[in-house]
């Protein structure tokens, strides 16, 4: 498969949409798309096992520095996705994106200019620009 563009994928996505052109459409299937991304993770873990969630408090000393807390954070999942559950996951996460980008197309937003914006908001402000 060859490289292709964001712009291209945003092009594509609005070439191949026949149905849910309304904005209500488009904000309901993004919501169950990412619904079904979050519902695949936790069968991943209940129903597969290949994963497991061990949630709990983020312990983090008073006495650290801002920079220093992402050394403290836990993501609170323990194991690695077999390839069904990945390819479940990856499925639901390809949805999600289209349909964001369905969001975008309807409002004009270049996904390309999107992100290199944040990027670049991300490379001055670093880890500031998130609070």
């Amino acid at each position: 498969m060859k490289n292709f563009s964001i712009n291209e994928f945003q092009s594509q996505v609005d070439d191949v949409l026949v149905r849910h052109r309304s904005v209500l459409d488009i904000l309901t299937k993004l919501q169950e798309s990412s619904s079904k991304v979050n519902r695949a993770v936790a069968k991943s873990a209940t129903y597969c096992g290949c994963i497991e969630i061990h949630a709990e408090k983020q312990e983090v000393p008073e006495d650290i520095s801002y920079s220093d807390i992402k050394n403290y954070m836990k993501n609170h999942v323990k194991g690695e996705l077999c390839d069904i559950c990945r390819e479940k996951i990856e499925a639901e996460l390809s949805a999600n994106m289209f349909y964001f980008t369905t969001l975008c197309n309807l409002f004009d937003i270049n996904i390309e200019e999107l992100i290199t914006t944040h990027y670049e908001q991300l490379k001055t402000l670093g880890k500031y620009g998130l609070l």
